[in-house]
């Protein structure tokens, strides 16, 4: 089962991309803030982080940047951003530093589920 941590301070969206996700058969992982979505993704070796950018602590920015250099993290693990920073220069912020995927909040759940199962798909 292909491992994805989330990371959000916002319950609400947590709650929603959880239950979500599990539904589709993926495994779980939940960090609130971006200091325990670096310890997590460390021990765990997630598939797919999906990154909020405005947490308390430690940004997801600098999240992204802490997993585009970690030796076993940088080709392994992609990340989707999704945020409620709109401007160009945010979402091209994100791309640079390598997430695959750069989603503004509100969010549709079906362009959520749909990234990550294109994300996590075996191609051929």
């Amino acid at each position: 089962m292909k491992k994805i941590l989330l990371v959000d301070d916002e319950p609400n969206i947590i709650m929603a991309l959880e239950y979500s996700l599990r539904k589709n058969n993926y495994d779980i992982y939940i960090a609130r803030d971006g200091e325990e979505a670096i310890d997590l993704a460390e021990k765990l070796k997630p598939d797919l982080v999906v990154l909020d950018i405005m947490m308390p602590k430690v940004d997801g920015y600098e999240v992204l940047e802490f997993l585009k250099s970690h030796d076993t993290l940088k080709d392994t693990t992609q990340t989707i951003i999704i945020s409620a920073k709109h401007k160009q220069s945010d979402v091209q912020k994100g791309l640079n530093l390598g997430a695959k995927e750069y989603i503004k909040k509100p969010f549709s759940m079906k362009k959520i589920l749909s990234t990550v199962n294109e994300l996590l798909t075996p191609k051929n």
